[in-house]
């Protein structure tokens, strides 16, 4: 069945905002019809993700045989690339964790005007302007290709700036260094914070003053940017308490202090928070954290299944819809005057 360009724009717009059978129950009720159900909403915007999903992975090897997306015409200023990983289920269980669980990434791409460096309360902080979004379940390999592609299209190369900005989870960090150059890369200021309150609280237990006093101290020391110190404090109770047993879980008190004096240890370069705020850069990766609670949103439910095929094309619509360069609005305008949505 054929959609017109009108009706499949309304049907992509259901499918990325909401589950497919609240999605049917709201086209009927606009639609005036009675026999559409979830699954053939489901079909319709599946296909239509999939013509996205098409259209991008063109565009990566593209960029692969030197062909680079078009590029804003004004010079971005600052851009801010970060990403993370959100979480949906998949129709069969993992073969080696038994479970349905799986990651998708995301990627945020923003541009900012830079803060004016100052402190305190009539300090002007760097200010977002507008960003574009890319997700995928695929692995880090695929997705830092389709980060290239995405940085690209919004001014990489003219940028005066460009900084990477993530948790330093285990994916990203070879990430940005094989497929992205960065002026900076940024650890977010509240995962480092997260840290040192887990150091606190496996040093001298949960909702202790002894933690308290460790917790305040260390990030005092860690907005200060005196990295060194920093890690003096967690090895010196890393050494009170002794090294991690074999046998340790992950969340043991020994295993988290000795894994955070090589994580403050790794990523000491990538904390110099100081001199970011001097800069006016952001330190905090809010906006891609949004982004994966947005996703989450939508492919997350504890009820829905994702085949590989599905979940990509939703994801393709998710980041589309709430994209603030209207490239959803220019997809739908330029669409042909009838689409066959339903799947090859």
């Amino acid at each position: 069945m054929p959609l017109t360009p009108r009706a499949a724009e309304r049907l992509a717009r259901e499918s990325a905002v909401q589950s497919f059978d609240n999605a049917a129950r709201a086209l009927c009720i606009d639609w005036c019809m009675e026999a559409l159900d979830g699954k053939q909403v489901q079909r319709w915007g599946e296909a239509l993700g999939g013509v996205l999903v098409r259209e991008r992975d063109a565009e990566v090897l593209a960029y692969r045989e030197g062909r680079r997306p078009s590029s804003p015409a004004n010079r971005p200023e600052l851009l801010v690339v970060g990403m993370d990983g959100g979480r949906y289920q998949g129709r069969e269980k993992d073969p080696q964790t038994q479970s349905r669980w799986r990651e998708d990434k995301v990627l945020s791409v923003s541009t900012y005007l830079p803060g004016d460096g100052q402190e305190g309360p009539d300090a002007r902080g760097p200010q977002p302007l507008v960003t574009t979004y890319v997700a995928t379940a695929r692995d880090a390999h695929a997705f830092g290709r389709m980060a290239a592609v995405e940085a690209e299209r919004r001014g990489y190369r003219q940028a005066q700036v460009v900084i990477g900005m993530g948790d330093g989870g285990n994916w990203i960090d070879p990430l940005l260094g094989r497929d992205l150059r960065v002026d900076a890369r940024i650890i977010d200021w509240c995962h480092a914070s997260e840290h040192l309150w887990d150091c606190a609280k496996a040093a001298f237990g949960a909702d202790t003053p002894q933690a308290a006093a460790f917790g305040e101290r260390a990030e005092a020391l860690l907005w200060d940017g005196r990295l060194v110190d920093v890690i003096a404090t967690i090895a010196r109770e890393s050494q009170r308490l002794g090294p991690p047993r074999d046998s340790d879980s992950p969340q043991d008190p020994r295993r988290v202090l000795h894994q955070n004096v090589g994580y403050f240890t790794r990523h000491q370069q990538h904390m110099n928070y100081p001199e970011y705020r001097r800069k006016g850069w952001p330190i905090g990766s809010g906006v891609t954290e949004a982004a994966v609670k947005q996703c989450n949103k939508r492919v997350k439910g504890t009820e829905q299944f994702w085949t590989e095929g599905g979940v990509e094309s939703i994801l393709a619509l998710r980041v589309m819809w709430i994209s603030q360069d209207q490239r959803w609005e220019r997809t739908w305008a330029n669409r042909p005057a009838y689409v066959n949505a339903e799947p090859a």
